[in-house]
């Protein structure tokens, strides 16, 4: 196994861990583990996780302004509790729960939140992606993907990102400046070669360049605001899931991932597979976002 610039900072053993966002104003990252369910809340100062468990699966989380999350779960989109009990459905947009739910999903740099969903079967592009507005609406934005995946924005907010991790794409969306409305259809940002690794979630820094955990590739990407692949790194867990800047300078790269389903042989070669993973980073992130409903 190649040498790894990256930590285990949390022995999670997660089932499939997604979603980490960093709370600044907390000192703490929020992350969640889909299939335990539950959110957790690590304080890497202390060491202590705290998992608030859930009734049923849950894909992605964002803070909200007024405190507690907005989340997609596998039934829709709920409004949680600071402890992570819910509160109230906004959306069931899934029509069949017992394949599909979901997924990926963050605030974007406009209060709104974004989350999409996985088809699980795999075998149609039924997935979704949908928002969430400040007035608590939803809409869907946009389909024809498998799994959803890898949703980020660009500083200069001109672009969403959002990935179909099955088909190795990623996909990029032209956005309005001001009113964060899609201005066109999308376009590939960059697509991966099958077989070496597929995009799950992301993260992009404050230079514009997404940051992508390459699921069953056992490592995390660095693309240029062009698309272009400018470096590797490898992660001590061959599935990797998602990324999020933390630490008080933003310079601190954390990582999820997922054991759950993973082969003997894999998790023998991987023992740390399902940890939280950071690596220090000389480029910062940018302060996440919270949902203004």
């Amino acid at each position: 196994m190649t040498a790894s610039p990256f930590r285990s900072v949390l022995l999670a053993r997660a089932s499939l861990g997604e979603c980490p966002v960093w709370a600044g104003d907390e000192g703490v990252l929020y992350w969640v583990d889909i299939e335990a369910p539950s959110l957790n809340r690590f304080d890497p100062a202390s060491g202590d996780n705290t998992a608030y468990p859930l009734p049923e699966h849950i894909g992605c989380i964002g803070r909200r302004r007024e405190g507690g999350f907005i989340a997609g779960l596998r039934s829709g989109l709920w409004l949680l509790d600071d402890q992570a009990r819910p509160l109230e459905c906004l959306a069931r947009p899934v029509s069949d729960t017992t394949i599909s739910r979901f997924n990926d999903g963050r605030v974007d740099p406009w209060g709104r939140f974004w989350a999409g969903t996985i088809h699980e079967p795999r075998d149609l592009p039924l997935a979704g992606l949908y928002r969430v507005d400040a007035d608590l609406s939803c809409r869907r934005l946009a389909g024809e993907v498998l799994v959803s995946n890898g949703v980020a924005f660009s500083p200069d907010r001109r672009w969403a990102y959002h990935s179909d991790t099955p088909n190795h794409v990623i996909y990029r969306y032209p956005l309005d400046p001001q009113s964060g409305e899609i201005l066109g259809p999308r376009e590939v940002f960059h697509r991966f070669p099958f077989g070496n690794g597929r995009p799950d979630g992301a993260a992009v820094d404050s230079e514009g360049y997404y940051w992508s955990a390459l699921f069953e590739g056992g490592r995390v990407v660095r693309l240029s605001p062009e698309g272009e692949l400018v470096a590797e790194y490898p992660i001590p867990a061959r599935c990797p899931t998602m990324c999020a800047f933390g630490g008080e300078d933003l310079k601190t790269l954390y990582v999820t991932s997922a054991r759950h389903g993973r082969p003997p042989e894999e998790l023998a070669a991987y023992p740390q597979s399902g940890d939280v993973f950071a690596m220090r980073v000389d480029v910062a992130g940018r302060p996440e976002p919270q949902f203004a409903g």
